[in-house]
């Protein structure tokens, strides 16, 4: 079961960076907007890196601890969305949808978390 929840996670995440990908290029060149587009580019393309990072764990306890870093990540990504709909670069619409599928992937980064500590006593 966890096997299926990560490629998922997967999934969902390079399909995330993508639209982060894009929302960058669309900051920098229609909105002109420089330390936002920044700031959401690095902490919303580090949640699938920490995930990659993952598959080469030394451990389960490192496994659990990329999974984490990608986690914080993924709250820190949700913060730079609030901001920049609060500050008018995006719309509604468009924050709604993103920040649908970053609460997504919060969802399975934490159960993910959770049931590989349980399975392997790192609680």
């Amino acid at each position: 079961m966890l096997q299926r929840k990560e490629s998922i996670l997967r999934i969902k995440v390079d399909n995330y960076t993508d639209r982060i990908v894009k929302l960058y290029q669309y900051l920098r060149e229609e909105k002109k907007e420089q330390i936002l587009s920044a700031q959401i580019m690095r902490s919303g393309t580090s949640i699938g890196a920490n995930i990659a990072e993952s598959r080469n764990a030394e451990s389960s306890k490192d496994f659990v601890h990329k999974l984490k870093i990608a986690l914080k990540e993924a709250d820190e990504t949700k913060y730079w969305l609030e901001k920049l709909y609060a500050g008018s670069y995006i719309e509604k619409r468009g924050f709604l949808s993103m920040l649908k599928d970053n609460e997504e992937i919060i969802k399975i980064l934490v159960a993910s978390i959770n049931t590989l500590k349980h399975k392997n006593g790192l609680d």
